[in-house]
């Protein structure tokens, strides 16, 4: 039996990944411990079961809206990734202290669980809830990939190890990246391990109308993520204006978690709610028009679904140009586009070949990759090669 402690941050989209993981774990008779600034939110995920260490943390601030490109990515280390990781790291040295893990497992963008296990001498894997730095997406602007070094290094001398060299979002040991090659494209990374997305069973809450639903029209399923809900109201408007002039044929379900769109009594054409169960939607829709977050473009393909993508901020660029360049979607501008444009890329995603050829598969290569199950292989791998390696260490004779 090994122990595992998971350090993520309070962000749905890089919880949910490791959940299914961790379950995978803990059936298997593994110690499985979390740490994370949120623990009501890692437990509402997770299971109320879960064991949560606490921690400091801090809350991505308020952009401003046209904050885009290399601008936006340095907002999001300056004001959110550094100072988290700063906060975050007394309660991981302590969490480690006490739990005693064999493996941390980090996520990409929690780096104090990367440096202190660094620090401490303890292997670590990521966990790589997007995919969008294994394709050097910052080649074409090296001094945004200096700049960011540069954070990295400084933070490094503060809460980690200032002799170690390991960048702390590529574990030296074992990166599980949760996509594949045909979505991703291939990657020089030697601990890389695709394992596919890491789907899991989560809460529904009572009172879906699933009877809403009409099987005689094409579904199409309209998520701009937890974390856009200030910026997507002329958005969504485009999109519920785009299926008003195809509702003959076509029935679209909008998560407005902002509630920026006036409200939809008994409309039968579309449904507006804060909030949707996206993975049982997604066994029953066509196609879904999102940011082209990676969790949302991943669980899409897993089903098979073809996508209208478009980005916002962050890796969603990077992505949105996976889905283009696998063929399976259309990405249009976020912050120009009209209901005409989205009504032709509805029109693309849902009558075409292509797009929905290409996400079969995309759906084929994600399911073979194996998931949560193969990515709690790799870890138990891990911690069994490095209890080898220190029992070696241990009694190898003095040179």
């Amino acid at each position: 039996m090994s122990g595992f402690l998971f350090v993520v941050p309070p962000l749905v989209g890089h919880i949910n990944p490791a959940v299914g993981v961790a379950a995978q774990l803990v059936v298997r008779g593994h110690r499985v411990a979390w740490v994370c600034p949120d623990a009501a939110l890692l437990r509402r995920l997770a299971g109320s079961e879960a064991r949560v260490y606490p921690c400091a943390g801090t809350v991505e601030g308020e952009r401003p809206a046209d904050l885009r490109g290399a601008e936006a990515l340095k907002f999001l280390w300056e004001w959110f990734l550094v100072p988290l990781a700063e906060a975050m790291a007394p309660g991981v040295r302590g969490a480690v202290d006490d739990f005693r893990p064999d493996v941390v497992v980090a996520d990409q963008q929690a780096f104090a669980g990367a440096l202190v296990a660094e620090r401490l001498g303890l292997p670590w894997a990521t966990s790589a809830t997007t995919s969008a730095e294994f394709g050097g997406a910052y080649d074409g602007i090296p001094k945004v990939a200096e700049w960011l070094r540069a954070r990295l290094a400084e933070l490094r001398d503060r809460i980690g190890d200032p002799t170690g060299t390991a960048d702390p979002r590529f574990s030296p040991y074992l990166t599980l990246a949760f996509t594949t090659p045909e979505l991703a494209g291939s990657t020089d990374q030697m601990t890389v391990r695709h394992v596919g997305p890491s789907i899991s069973e989560r809460p529904v809450a009572d009172g879906f109308p699933w009877e809403w639903l009409d099987p005689s029209r094409e579904r199409v399923l309209v998520s701009l993520g937890t974390a856009n809900a200030d910026v997507g109201g002329r958005f969504l408007a485009e999109c519920v204006a785009a299926v008003r002039e195809r509702a003959h044929r076509v029935q679209a379900l909008v998560a407005d978690p902002g509630g920026t769109l006036p409200p939809a009594t008994d409309d039968k054409d579309i449904l507006i709610l804060p909030s949707l169960p996206q993975l049982p939607l997604l066994e029953r829709v066509d196609a879904v028009v999102c940011h082209a977050g990676h969790n949302t473009v991943c669980e899409a393909l897993w089903h098979g679904v073809p996508l209208v993508v478009a980005p916002i901020r962050d890796d969603q660029p990077v992505i949105a140009g996976q889905v283009v360049e696998a063929g399976a979607g259309i990405r249009v501008r976020f912050g120009r586009v009209t209901a005409q444009r989205l009504g032709e890329a509805l029109d693309t995603v849902l009558y075409e070949p292509g797009p929905r050829t290409a996400a079969a598969r995309i759906r084929t290569a994600f399911r073979a990759a194996g998931g949560a199950p193969v990515a709690a292989t790799h870890l138990e791998d891990l911690a069994v090669d490095s209890r080898f390696r220190s029992l070696n260490d241990e009694v190898k004779p003095p040179a």
